[in-house]
């Protein structure tokens, strides 16, 4: 079954219907972007949820002692890296963390350049230090929620060369309409979304995010 994360939670409400619609985890950006949320403000929407839902931290260029120590204040189950963060340094996020989910965010637009097998080669390396990467298409000045998928056809052999060392997560543009398709081409273990379930920038919509749950589970449903 596929993993299922519903980014950029913003409020308490949102974060229900998320739950409702079926999510497993739900995301909280603690990195400047429209969509952040104040460290204060997630902490209570985080005690209010149910203890089998996931609660991942997205934190950019943070050092592991912060980043470690909101996940303790606020009771994040996981966190996410979304910034330059190199694969040296992914010990140490995997240590202080204290057996927390650690993804590692890459920006697939970058992989797809000339030159860039190496940095790739040296996060697999460090797949000790992770439990998975999340692909977003991200855009000069722009980490995530661009609501652009990256393409899809060029980046299929560099998710199957990931998918062959770590779990995959596919993130960048998905919809409803579309997230079928991404789980029949890349067979992810995950999926996450932000713009695809939005009815304006940082405010969830129910009937997407019910469309969205519900295109993901008949796809696996399908393919199994």
């Amino acid at each position: 079954m596929t993993w299922i994360k519903i980014c950029a939670t913003t409020n308490l409400p949102d974060a229900e219907a998320s739950v409702a619609a079926g999510a497993d985890a739900l995301g909280f950006i603690f990195a400047p972007s429209p969509r952040q949320i104040a460290v204060e403000t997630a902490a209570p929407i985080i005690a209010a949820l149910p203890h089998e839902i996931e609660k991942i931290g997205v934190f950019v260029d943070e050092t592991p002692e912060h980043v470690a120590d909101v996940a303790r204040k606020i009771g994040l189950t996981g966190v996410q890296l979304h910034g330059d963060e190199t694969a040296g340094g992914l010990a140490k996020y995997r240590k202080v963390l204290a057996g927390r989910k650690l993804i590692k965010a890459l920006q697939t637009r970058e992989l797809l350049t000339d030159g860039c097998d190496r940095q790739l080669e040296s996060y697999l390396d460090a797949r000790g230090s992770l439990d998975a990467v999340l692909l977003d298409s991200g855009q000069p000045g722009r980490r995530g929620g661009t609501g652009v998928p990256f393409d899809w056809k060029a980046a299929l052999p560099i998710v199957r060369r990931i998918a062959e060392a770590l779990p995959v997560i596919i993130a960048g543009g998905l919809t409803a309409e579309k997230v079928a398709e991404a789980i029949r081409l890349f067979d992810p273990w995950g999926v996450d979304v932000v713009s695809g379930v939005e009815s304006e920038v940082g405010k969830k919509d129910k009937a997407k995010l019910q469309s969205f749950v519900v295109a993901v589970r008949e796809t696996c449903r399908c393919q199994s």
